[in-house]
């Protein structure tokens, strides 16, 4: 879909490298592994992406990553992820990628970290830092064991971590060690929360995690007292709303809270989270508040600039990138 977005610069701040495989290069990687009954066409591999539930949403990102087997799925990946970017003229990017779920396939997290900067690095368009999500699913200790990996290939463009995964089943609080050792290691930190649980997982990202920032945040409103905290403290909400209907965490972009928290002053970014799997893009996303939410162009840049003032960049990088998104908008 052409929308007047599509050639203005954009940040993304929430954005998974597994689930933004664009579906021609998803589909040569189900065909180099032997194909699959339930997609025998590229047709199909675009209907698998519907979902019922976050829970189903879960299954199907898990039977995508069957796919991804060897390091140089990830190179390949990598590139043609950053090369769908560029051609978006998406400027800068925090990828998160999700090591654990790939120790099944025998890759280490450090060989994953080089392969994905690799293929990056055939893009020069774009400019992607890395963010390796450490999966609640995979308990605490695993993820204790990843972060020790990837802060090894730090040189790699590695900025901070996530805490991703099944938000409804495994609660943030066991995962504090592991985000105290993240910042002794100067590394920044984010956690999925409010997604598929409520108000009290943000509270405890917050509390037990003290995390710099929230992906999604969507469900705060549950909790007035939340808000206020949120826009007080300006901690940056990284929200997805095209992917909260997907995953039927909202019945519709009508019903998505994003238009009372940026009217209440929360720091809110938007996000494409995982656009392959959604069918969706950030000028699409734009264009979605413009028209269902009454975003004004004025409101859009803001919301361009949340991302700039909310990533990980240096200082001066950040002022050179708002200045090229203030000029545009």
């Amino acid at each position: 879909m052409t929308t007047p977005y599509d050639n203005l610069p954009k940040v993304e701040l929430h954005l998974h490298l597994e689930g933004a495989i664009p579906y021609r290069a998803l589909w040569q990687l189900v065909q180099k592994y032997g194909g699959d009954a339930a997609v025998p066409s590229l047709d199909t591999l675009r209907r698998q992406f519907t979902y019922r539930d976050f829970p189903h949403f879960i299954k199907t990102w898990i039977w995508k990553n069957g796919f991804l087997r060897e390091l140089e799925d990830f190179t390949f990946i990598a590139t043609a992820v950053a090369r769908d970017l560029a051609r978006q003229h998406v400027r800068y990017v925090e990828m998160f990628y999700s090591p654990p779920d790939f120790a099944r396939f025998g890759l280490t997290p450090q060989a994953l970290t080089v392969a994905i900067r690799s293929g990056l690095q055939r893009v020069p368009e774009v400019e992607v830092a890395l963010v390796p999500d450490v999966v609640r699913d995979s308990g605490p200790a695993e993820a204790a064991r990843t972060l020790a990996a990837v802060a090894e290939v730090r040189d790699q463009g590695v900025v901070g971590i996530g805490l991703g995964g099944s938000e409804h089943a495994f609660p943030p609080e066991p995962f504090a060690p592991v985000f105290e050792q993240a910042r002794k290691l100067g590394l920044q930190t984010t956690a999925h929360a409010g997604e598929a649980a409520g108000a009290e997982s943000i509270w405890g990202a917050l509390r037990s995690l003290q995390a710099g920032r929230i992906g999604h945040g969507t469900r705060a409103y549950e909790d007035p007292a939340l808000l206020d905290y949120l826009a007080e403290q300006q901690i940056p909400l990284e929200m997805c709303p095209l992917s909260n209907v997907r995953t039927g965490v909202v019945p519709d972009l009508a019903a998505h809270p994003i238009r009372r928290y940026f009217d209440h002053g929360i720091l809110v970014t938007v996000n494409t989270d995982d656009p392959a799997m959604f069918n969706n893009s950030l000028a699409e996303e734009y264009a979605g508040l413009a028209e269902v939410h009454g975003f004004t162009p004025a409101e859009l840049r803001q919301l361009a600039l949340n991302a700039v003032a909310a990533s990980w960049l240096p200082e001066p990088r950040k002022a050179a990138l708002a200045k090229e998104i203030a000029g545009s908008y």
